[in-house]
């Protein structure tokens, strides 16, 4: 059950992303038509390219992790015996679950002090605490997925 909600919240956040990459390019193509023929840039353009693309990279690294298509460097360890193999999984998915947390921890303190003092960029006035959040969510989602998998592990199920 909760493969198939993951599954189809992966598919949801890839849409969104993909949405998100549309808009950034008809910004910047915008931007450059207006900088260009019309002599005058759209202002804040660039941020919000900036705003999206953080949000992009952060929301595409929880469906990456979620579905396990990573770069890795796995040449040498898909030659070794399954056990070790498993150890190996076992051994990310605690590594992934600590720095998480650290992660997560930190930016939530970042965020919340970019709330708190109303922090805004410069050219849209944005709450500087919306792109600083994507790093919090993003860590936060990647941490269940490795505490998800721990557990799952443990149950004797194919969790890692």
């Amino acid at each position: 059950m909760i493969e198939r909600f993951a599954d189809r919240l992966a598919r949801a956040v890839e849409r969104i992303v993909a949405y998100a990459l549309v808009l950034a390019v008809l910004v910047g193509f915008a931007n450059v038509v207006a900088r260009y023929v019309f002599r005058a840039p759209i202002l804040g353009a660039d941020e919000l390219q900036i705003f999206l693309m953080v949000w992009m990279t952060f929301l595409g690294v929880v469906v990456v992790t979620w579905r396990r298509i990573h770069l890795r460097m796995d040449l040498v360890a898909e030659r070794l015996p399954a056990v070790v193999r498993g150890g190996i999984r076992l051994a990310e998915a605690l590594v992934a679950a600590v720095l998480s947390a650290l992660v997560l921890g930190e930016s939530c303190r970042y965020t919340a002090r970019m709330f708190e003092i109303d922090r805004r960029s410069d050219a849209l006035g944005l709450p500087s605490w919306i792109a600083h959040s994507a790093v919090a969510i993003a860590f936060g989602l990647m941490g269940l997925i490795a505490i998800y998998r721990l557990t799952r592990r443990a149950a004797g199920g194919p969790g890692t």
